[in-house]
């Protein structure tokens, strides 16, 4: 199989949004009654940043997937990877409505992001977001119960230490993602402080 990937960290920045069922209360998987179910709780939506090469991703739960939320999760990103030593270049992500606004492509501009989207009805064309969001389901969100949406959120931020900093990575062989982006010390201890 062939993979493309980029030649730097921060060339290409993948962006995704997955919608997720908020949890109000411990549901019949912990309960053991099917009666004891919540409807309506709403959704939490996880934002998913993932850089092309390295594989270094950062993810934030927002209660919406419109365009202030995306504004302010590409700003988050953006400062976590600068605090690793990474200048994005460019992003690529889906034409939902967020990352179509106004205010995201202000945002792009002002940080000198190129932004591009994938084509319509091509999920695979964002790929590498798409398969983080895959590990992420499988390892973190339907891996334990979790008694409510905070459980789970603060379950995520160890998980995503845990998936950056010490998991093998198949895609970039074998390797820990950090390990791509040959962080010197002061990196190390603007992100460990």
């Amino acid at each position: 199989m062939v993979r493309y990937e980029h030649q730097a960290p921060g060339d290409l920045l993948h962006i995704d949004i997955k919608k997720r069922g908020r949890i109000q209360r411990p549901g019949h998987r912990v309960t053991g009654n099917r009666r004891d179910t919540v409807e309506g709780a709403g959704w939490d939506f996880v934002f998913v940043a993932i850089d092309d090469h390295a594989r270094v991703a950062f993810t934030d739960i927002h209660p919406d997937e419109r365009f202030p939320s995306a504004v302010q999760f590409l700003k988050d990103a953006v400062a976590y990877y600068q605090r690793l030593g990474v200048t994005i270049q460019r992003l690529l992500t889906d034409n939902g409505s967020a990352f179509r606004s106004r205010a995201f492509a202000a945002l792009c501009h002002e940080l000198g992001i190129k932004h591009r989207f994938t084509r319509p009805y091509r999920p695979q064309t964002n790929g590498k977001a798409e398969r983080f969001i895959q590990s992420a389901l499988r390892e973190w969100a339907y891996a334990h119960t979790y008694q409510n949406s905070q459980h789970r959120a603060d379950a995520m931020k160890s998980w995503l230490h845990h998936y950056n900093w010490h998991r093998p990575h198949q895609g970039i062989g074998r390797a820990v993602p950090i390990s791509r982006l040959n962080l010197d010390e002061y990196n190390l201890l603007t992100v460990h402080s």
